[in-house]
């Protein structure tokens, strides 16, 4: 009987602390970091639907992010310069491999982005959608 309730409590335990442990990630999004290579928006899809419905604006601060969800703010820092801007998830992508994010024209602007057309980011999200 002791050792069956010794297995239990164990049971008990480890179910507790999976329970803490996933409830404290949430959707495991809010300690979400990434690192890779950034663009930014030809200026070509200014107007155009992104893929939450919002038309695509260059001088708001917006990316395109294939995972996360829209409305997540990200803190994206171009590892070259040290810059960074915060902006909002509103759009997926980008569509070329190796590539973790595509910022609007102002977004790029702000971490120099714009003259070398890609460069190597980091992101890092701020706060997830709908907090």
């Amino acid at each position: 009987m002791h050792f069956s309730f010794t297995r239990f409590k164990l049971s008990i335990f480890v179910s507790s602390f999976l329970a803490l442990g996933l409830a404290a990630c949430g959707t495991g999004k809010s300690a979400f970091t990434q690192t890779g290579q950034g663009s930014y928006y030809a200026d070509k899809f200014r107007g155009r639907p992104t893929a939450s419905g919002t038309p695509y604006r260059p001088s708001k601060l917006t990316a395109a992010h294939n995972t996360l969800p829209f409305g997540t703010k990200i803190r994206v820092t171009n590892t070259r310069t040290g810059r960074s801007v915060k902006v909002t998830v509103n759009d997926r992508g980008p569509h070329v491999k190796g590539r973790i994010v595509d910022l609007s024209k102002r977004a790029a602007r702000k971490i120099g982005l714009v003259d070398a057309g890609v460069a190597p980011v980091q992101l890092k999200v701020v706060r997830a959608a709908g907090r």
